[in-house]
């Protein structure tokens, strides 16, 4: 599908410096922490800390993470070996030490390893310490390292696709860059939770249930909002302000509703299934399984149905598609009903994939999305799916070489240096005019 004509040429412009913007928002959010041995302490109330020494002598630059309930966080220990991390709430968290980062020959002697399990007792504050020792180091290969990460990048790209494909699908018909599309994905995870927590409902039923009221939520938002604006003749820079708008005003609506703990979906525990070096739960495979079929049936769609070459016409042309005889009206209104639904179906993998569902976790990954509608060629659905795939498998590699917690950014310089050599992203078209 190829995006056509001048005003849209301007408008990816518009587009990518309002990209630079969220990075910079998101990059920089949080920059009130002055001590690299401190992170979230500002923020949060529950902290955990502890000291890390050997001998008697603190070990500086020791790198410590805690994980849990969809939070992440890492920091150094300072010069005294000491450290702090601040979590969102009161739960159990696996505290994590590095022990790569320790000196040559010293380990965690402790049973159990460098990984514990902690959670908060009566107070906010929380200690874990790790006794270290002399010992010999148990290491990971590189190459191992490389492939457990590269198919935990195809895991989240496959299913950051589903969420592009339905936000390039809705750009390419409409030239609208939603961003709401966050909270359509958020609202799948939601609905999967309500039906399957609150409402009691088997797994399975839930699932497809949260799936097909995403879908009704993009029909509804269509009706509701976007097809009478477009009735109007509102212009596209005018309804993405409005696409902002709304935005803020659902995702807080979510947290009004759902408050701003992270909850988890039934049979997101699972023990971890090993092929070599790669670790995938039972439910990572199912997802990534049911993530190529959805994707497989969407290119069925678009390449051999008449609703799916209408939708590539329109995407191409309108105003030739609908001199054509093609339902105009009709096609946009189908494509949001998909987009919805893979939005919802992209935040329930993603609520396995973290684990755990949140108010704002759309908001999450929404620059990811758009980073790789953008890599692939704006408009082009197939392109977005490649824009993902890289987006997630550059992600995870990245890690190798880089602190976690830069790793969104580093997928930013590859959409960057792609864009330059390519303007037109991975799969797109040079644009036109008329």
């Amino acid at each position: 599908m190829e995006v056509t004509g001048l005003a849209r040429k301007r408008w990816s412009r518009v587009v990518v410096a309002l990209f630079v913007a969220l990075l910079a928002s998101l990059t920089f959010a949080g920059g009130a922490v002055v001590h690299a041995d401190e992170v979230g302490t500002d923020e949060y109330d529950f902290v955990f800390s502890g000291n890390v020494k050997f001998d008697g002598e603190p070990l500086e630059d020791v790198l410590i993470k805690v994980e849990g309930n969809g939070y992440s966080a890492e920091v150094v220990t300072d010069a005294e070996g000491k450290w702090k991390i601040g979590v969102p709430e009161k739960a159990e968290y696996t505290v994590t030490l590095d022990e790569s980062t320790l000196p040559e020959g010293v380990i965690v002697t402790e049973e159990g390893g460098a990984t514990k399990k902690a959670e908060f007792g009566l107070t906010s504050n929380k200690t874990v310490n790790f006794f270290i020792g002399e010992g010999v180091r148990t290491t990971t290969s590189f190459l191992d390292q490389f492939i457990g990460r590269a198919f935990n990048g195809l895991s989240f790209g496959l299913l950051l696709a589903l969420a592009a494909i339905g936000l390039s699908l809705i750009f390419g018909t409409t030239g609208l860059n939603n961003f709401a599309h966050a909270e359509m994905v958020t609202f799948g995870a939601l609905a999967a939770l309500t039906l399957a927590v609150d409402f009691a409902w088997p797994l399975w039923i839930a699932l497809i249930g949260a799936v097909v009221l995403s879908g009704a939520f993009g029909w509804t938002l269509d009706a509701a909002i976007w097809k009478p604006l477009r009735r109007k003749g509102v212009g596209l820079i005018p309804m993405m302000i409005v696409s902002i708008g709304l935005s803020l005003a659902v995702r807080y609506t979510y947290q009004y509703f759902y408050g701003g703990s992270t909850r988890q979906l039934p049979g997101a525990d699972g023990a971890d299934i090993k092929f070599g070096p790669v670790s995938l739960s039972p439910v990572d495979m199912i997802g990534m399984g049911i993530s190529v079929v959805v994707l497989l049936a969407v290119a069925f769609f678009l390449l051999r149905t008449r609703i799916g070459k209408a939708t590539r016409a329109v995407s191409d042309n309108p105003s030739l598609a609908a001199a054509s005889g093609i339902d105009v009206d009709r096609v946009i209104r189908i494509v949001w009903v998909i987009g919805g639904a893979l939005a919802g179906l992209s935040g329930i993998l993603f609520a396995f994939y973290r684990p755990g569902v949140s108010w704002d976790m759309g908001f999450q990954i929404l620059l990811l999305i758009f980073a790789a509608v953008t890599l692939g060629g704006l408009g082009t659905a197939f392109g977005a799916l490649v824009g993902s795939l890289v987006v997630g498998f550059f992600i995870e590699i990245s890690t190798l070489w880089i602190p976690s917690d830069m790793k969104f950014v580093g997928a930013l310089v590859i959409l960057i240096l792609v864009l330059l050599v390519r303007p037109q992203g991975i799969l797109g078209r040079k644009e036109r005019i008329g």
